[in-house]
């Protein structure tokens, strides 16, 4: 590939070449015409040059020295006789060309004077350059380039204009630059690394020669791997994995691989394959350890009890393996005592107890462990659990099942299917490991606050057992012998300087608590008994005693209001019972009449979900088909919007169960009766007017009792739910199983003569 101003020596090769050179010389006094050939076809832009001399090459061939001149465009070619006749039609460059130009010829000399300089031969290249004065002679230079193929060569031969020229022979060459950048990269980054791994095997021979010469033993070496590995206990089929990997060890030597396969091998020898803590079993002993570490909760430390007499019995009689195959699952509000259940079924058992936190977890492979293909591999939680119980049967304890995440990365979820089967789990394959591992041994217990999240497939493998929440009397008593004792000891107090007495305890529960457990409770002891803690640092040396009047100055004002009676004393206003995420709660259902502005006459607010705004229209449609029964102008009914509503409207609320407390609120508000204020309600509401049954009635049962109220209406249906509350909950509470809405409206309206109009005339 020839451009104007090269002077090269070819061969000629062929003997159209050299006919063509022949004729030249004869004919022509040496001058002739380069035209490249790309592609399978010639260009249109030639090269005029001239042969200046001859030579013989050392293999005996022939060759010319060529001087390249300028361009010339090819015409139409013609037969004249037996030769081929081209029209040439020269192409000057012209001596006056923009300033464009020389900045792109200064651009061209920077760039091609670094790629001299990475080569190594900068200060001639440059000299070379500044000898060229002409911009468009100086973008033709590219064709020396040997790195630039001959199609950029083509494209910069093509570019009669002198910028365009200089542009497309300076894309060449920066081209041309960065694979000599890259070049050297390579060639630098192989040298570093293999400067490094020979300096690497030169220490690590020094250090055995080191280790030799102080009769130091290697504990890494083949045979002591082989020691590990016979003393571990695993199954032949993890050996054999195992021993497999210890070959490869020996094969490879030293290097970032090796230390991969110890790092599985020392994985494989700690895990306890073969190592189990004694089951004690004893149920009796169980039953003291569950009651002095819990106060209440009986229904759930019975089934407890009833697992762990399953299990003796099955060891007592040889009946084969002692697993029961269940998995319990504490589910409950915050702070009931789920967490430490668990452990104290660990310690009643005398089994090592391991917490596995499964909230917020969104990667499969936290569950089933990476496969050691990544960098960084490591084995999954269930495998880590088992190596820092060291046996091979502990208390695992899944805690905040319900917050397990999915995203791209996998579903958790569906990886715990496999552990928590008691018909899979025995061949449990860790993807680190990739052996079989058994889970069977391993007692589970799951925690959640809620089923609703659970995926039913791995709710369906556990065994549900409801913590509902503390009564009052079983919070005072949690409080008097474990909380304040302890928050007495982190406090830095001896026993006897601080003591709370019952009526501070209980106005503490009362009027700053309002929650199922009892997390709340312990940090409003903990304030308290830091105050005291302080005036004891202060130098105070009489015993201190916290009565319910010194609680204000440590607690501020009281932070639980008992307000069903306020909120209804106005028609309109009814309480009902719901269940949160945190236990049973009382909510409060409002409802205000107004002038109709068109739609269905029915506004919702209170962020309600699809089912409770159902039970809204269902509560306004029954009203509506017996106003006449309640004493109510059909006109007002139809003719008035309502405005239904909610407080707490930033809490998302929703289910079924409020549709009587709906009623009651409408008819509350139509008839101008007030609800009773001492009344709960809760119920499912039809068209016809049935009360359906609901869930949660122990919880709710709870919730009322603790916000003061007296009388709580159920659906009969549910009659059966009260066998599960505390008697002494139902000693305080007058429940009301009903039917139909009619015995609702009875039970919870007050007479035609309203609670104001009493006090009224009083």
């Amino acid at each position: 590939m020839l451009l104007p101003g090269m002077s090269v020596t070819a061969p000629l090769v062929g003997d159209e070449q050299t006919a063509a050179v022949d004729h030249a010389l004869e004919h022509t006094d040496g001058m002739l015409v380069s035209v490249p050939h790309i592609d399978g076809a010639f260009t249109p832009l030639g090269v005029v040059a001239t042969i200046t001399g001859q030579i013989a090459l050392p293999d005996g061939s022939r060759g010319v020295s060529i001087e390249a001149l300028h361009r010339a465009e090819l015409g139409q070619a013609t037969e004249r006789g037996d030769t081929l006749v081209v029209p040439v039609t020269p192409i000057l460059d012209p001596d006056d060309v923009s300033e464009r130009a020389h900045e792109l010829a200064a651009e061209y000399r920077a760039v091609v004077g670094e790629v001299a300089a990475t080569r190594g031969d900068g200060g001639r290249v440059s000299a070379f350059l500044r000898a060229i004065d002409h911009p468009g002679r100086l973008a033709d230079t590219v064709g020396y380039a040997p790195e630039v193929d001959a199609t950029r060569k083509a494209g910069v031969l093509a570019a009669v204009d002198i910028e365009a020229r200089l542009e497309a022979a300076i894309a060449a060459q920066r081209e041309r630059l960065a694979e000599l950048h890259l070049r050297k990269r390579i060639r630098e980054d192989v040298s570093e690394n293999l400067e490094r791994t020979q300096k690497e095997a030169i220490l690590r021979r020094q250090m055995d020669a080191i280790r030799k010469e102080l009769d130091e033993t290697n504990d890494e070496s083949a045979d002591d791997w082989r020691r590990r590995i016979a003393e571990s206990g695993m199954p032949e089929a993890a050996r054999k994995e195992a021993d497999r990997e210890l070959a490869r060890l020996e094969r490879m030597g030293d290097g970032a691989e090796a230390g991969m396969i110890r790092t599985y091998l020392e994985w494989m020898v700690s895990l306890p394959w073969d190592k189990r803590s004694d089951d004690t079993l004893d149920v009796a002993e169980a039953r003291t350890v569950l009651d002095a570490d819990h106060t209440g909760l009986e229904k759930v430390k019975e089934r407890i009890l009833e697992y762990l007499a399953v299990r003796r019995l099955r060891r007592d009689r040889d009946m084969g393996d002692a697993s029961t195959g269940v998995i319990l699952a504490l589910v409950g509000p915050p702070g009931v005592g789920k967490t430490s259940l668990g452990e104290s079924v660990a310690r009643a058992t005398g089994r090592e107890f391991v917490r596995i936190s499964l909230g917020g977890i969104r990667d499969e492979a936290e569950i089933r462990g990476h496969r050691r293909t990544y960098v960084g591999a490591l084995p999954g939680r269930f495998v880590r659990a088992l190596r820092d119980a060291g046996t091979r049967n502990p208390v695992v304890l899944l805690d905040e099942l319900d917050k397990v995440g999915s995203d791209w990365r996998g579903d958790p979820s569906s990886a715990l299917l496999e552990v928590l089967d008691p018909a899979q789990n025995h061949t449990f394959r860790d993807h680190y490991l990739d052996v079989d591992l058994d889970l069977s041994e391993v007692l589970f217990i799951a925690t959640a606050n809620m089923v609703d999240t659970i995926p039913a497939p791995l709710l369906d493998r556990m065994e549900i057992i409801q913590l509902d929440g503390y009564t009052e009397d079983e919070k005072r008593a949690i409080a008097t012998d474990h909380l304040v004792p302890r928050q007495i000891e982190r406090n830095g107090l001896r026993e006897g300087e601080v003591t709370l007495t019952a009526d501070a305890i209980r106005a503490i529960i009362g009027d700053y608590t309002r929650e199922a457990g009892v997390r709340t409770l312990e940090r409003e002891l903990g304030k308290v008994i830091r105050k005291a803690a302080t005036r004891v640092a202060e130098g105070a040396t009489d015993p201190i005693t916290i009565d319910a009047g010194d609680l204000v100055p440590a607690l501020g004002r009281p932070k639980v209001h008992h307000e069903a009676a306020e909120r209804t004393a106005t028609p309109g206003v009814a309480t009902g019972l719901a269940v949160t995420g945190t236990g049973g709660d009382v909510l409060f259902v409002e409802a205000s009449e107004m002038p109709k502005d068109g739609g269905d006459g029915l506004v919702l607010t209170g962020q309600l979900g699809d089912v409770m705004r159902e039970s809204a229209r269902i509560a306004l449609s029954w009203m509506r088909g017996h106003a006449g029964e309640l004493g109510i102008a059909d006109d007002r009914l139809t003719d008035r919007s309502v405005h239904v509503h909610v407080p707490a409207g930033a809490i998302p609320k929703d289910g079924p169960s409020a549709g009587v407390t709906m009623v009651t609120a409408l008819a509350s508000l139509y008839s101008g009766r007030a609800v009773k204020p001492s009344v709960g309600m809760t119920g499912e509401v039809t068209l016809q007017g049935r009360v359906l049954p609901i869930g949660g009635v122990k919880q709710k049962l709870l919730a009322a009792h603790r916000a003061g109220l007296t009388e709580v209406i159920i659906p009969e249906r549910n009659r059966g739910d009260l066998d599960d509350v505390p008697a002494d909950v139902l000693k305080d509470l007058t429940v009301h199983p009903v039917l139909t809405v009619g015995e609702v409206l009875d039970l919870a309206l007050e007479p035609a003569c309203s609670r104001r109009d009493a006090l009224a005339s009083a």
